[in-house]
């Protein structure tokens, strides 16, 4: 068996794995374009050219992601198939934490939720917040949209210059509550607060937002282990603000190792666990055989 390409084909970028037949992922990357096409295609010569691998050495191509649907071809005449993006996910997440019950919470343009209780994985839901929102807000108060610069500045504010906490409405504590936990995000912002404030502000509120949704999502099922995936987990504010709502809440928020590349780790994964095999809605693309 050769290596089996997983690609997660974004709206702004695309992310490409390989894994070889002993199950190792081979060198992760990640590239941004203007269009999924040009993503796709860029990423996938550069990955092969980067790891010396050659077009023989393809065993198979699967595609992933809202990207996919413009690829209705195979690649470079290789056998190309589609994986379904959320079963891609819990796949991707179960194989980076080997955790069987968790819910993977995908933090994208926006945030998808998907269950995984053993082999079952499925869909549970989703919130439109996500790195996109935090694009957008950035680009109406920050007059940038570069996520980098917003995440730079971030590390220079102070959340209480925006955000209204239980220790500015109480003179104790309340049940469940510390004084330091969030009473209204964006509520204690004043008309003067500074780009860093307000930079840490929205990146607080899209994080704590998603935080809040999945802990929800999981009422009355147990479990408390959440996976995070997607770019957003690259913000080194996660490092704060998910360990505060464990403490809170008392669950479990765990980003893995290649957490940006989950999804297209699971993809390659779909192939190889002989899902195509027993499915029919693989998409085959067809290619040499």
């Amino acid at each position: 068996m050769g290596i089996v390409i997983g690609i997660d084909v974004g709206i702004s970028t695309t992310k490409i794995v390989g894994i070889n037949k002993d199950g190792i992922v081979i060198s992760p990357l990640r590239i941004k374009a203007t269009d999924p096409v040009t993503s796709l295609y860029g990423a996938f010569g550069k990955y092969l050219h980067d790891n010396k691998i050659s077009l023989d050495d393809v065993e198979h191509v699967m595609l992933t992601g809202v990207g996919a649907a413009y690829i209705n071809e195979p690649i470079y005449g290789l056998p190309t198939n589609k994986a379904e993006e959320f079963l891609a996910d819990g796949l991707g997440a179960r194989y980076e934490t080997e955790i069987d019950r968790m819910i993977v919470v995908s933090m994208g343009t926006g945030t998808s939720l998907v269950q995984c209780d053993g082999d079952r994985i499925e869909h549970i839901g989703g919130i439109g917040i996500g790195g996109g929102t935090l694009q957008g807000l950035s680009r109406i108060l920050l007059k940038t949209d570069d996520i980098k610069q917003v995440s730079s500045l971030a590390e220079h504010g102070d959340i209480t210059n925006i955000n209204l906490l239980i220790g500015d409405i109480s003179a104790l504590p309340l049940p469940g509550l510390p004084m330091d936990a969030t009473a209204s995000l964006f509520g204690n912002a004043k008309s003067n607060a500074s780009r860093e404030d307000i930079a840490l502000g929205l990146i607080c509120m899209v994080l704590q937002s998603i935080g809040s949704g999945t802990i929800l999502s999981s009422l009355n099922t147990g479990i408390k282990e959440f996976v995070l995936i997607g770019n957003l987990t690259l913000l080194p504010q996660c490092k704060d603000v998910f360990p505060a709502m464990e403490r809170l809440y008392h669950v479990h928020f765990r980003i893995p190792k290649h957490s940006e590349f989950c999804t297209a780790i699971g993809a390659a994964l779909y192939y190889y666990q002989g899902i195509l095999d027993k499915k029919t809605k693989g998409h085959p693309l067809h290619g040499k055989q």
